[in-house]
């Protein structure tokens, strides 16, 4: 059965992911990922930031471009090799150990924010950020699922591979073989709890559930 979805308002679909993650209990601290490709994660992560502090949520936002492995690792077969990009762009024991696992279940709720500047390509050396019972976690970021990243809400914006394409600035598209091949292997839109169809970012639409 192929999938359908439901067209959505940009307003409308924060709304519903505001309300989607404060259904989450208010005494416990939740983590959300907001992946894909492209700019849109960054974009719908900060747009939910204000909803929750008027429902009375702290909120921390992360982007998963700040732990970023070294440019030696990054690019040590190259500045445009798509199975890097895949595999070993993304510093994920930085990302558990740093973020994910302090906002969690018994965690400290001490999380940093940001860990390597990839631009400049040495850390950020920032402060720890505390994190309160009842807070929220939001990390945008690209090929987050699938990698055993521990994320109590994961919301995949899914872009065809045409608008992917068409979305990526030039010097990107290099890695449209990595998107492809997450879409193989990782399959988000069947393993995310909320996937949102972006071809056209003004007419989002939300996969619409197989048993609603």
């Amino acid at each position: 059965m192929s999938a359908r979805y439901r067209p959505v308002s940009p307003e409308l679909l924060v709304e519903e992911l505001t309300e989607r993650i404060a259904e989450h209990a208010s005494g416990d601290r939740v983590r959300v990922a907001v992946d894909g490709a492209g700019g849109g994660p960054a974009e719908l992560a900060d747009a939910l930031v204000d909803p929750l502090r008027v429902l009375g949520r702290e909120v921390l936002r992360v982007s998963a471009h700040d732990f970023l492995r070294p440019a030696s690792v990054r690019l040590e077969r190259g500045r445009h090799d798509p199975d890097v990009r895949y595999e070993d762009w993304l510093d994920l024991g930085a990302l558990r150990r740093e973020v994910l696992d302090p906002a969690g279940p018994g965690g400290s709720g001490a999380v940093l924010p940001a860990l390597w500047d990839p631009e400049r390509d040495r850390a950020y050396r920032l402060p720890r950020t505390d994190l309160p019972p009842g807070a929220v976690l939001l990390v945008d970021g690209e090929l987050l699922l699938g990698s055993g990243l521990a994320f109590d809400l994961t919301v995949h914006l899914w872009l065809s591979p045409a608008a992917r394409e068409r979305r990526l600035p030039a010097g990107q598209r290099w890695a449209l073989p990595a998107y492809e091949r997450y879409e193989r292997e990782v399959r988000p839109v069947e393993t995310a709890d909320v996937v949102v169809r972006m071809d056209h970012p003004r007419n989002p639409a939300v996969r619409v559930s197989p048993r609603a």
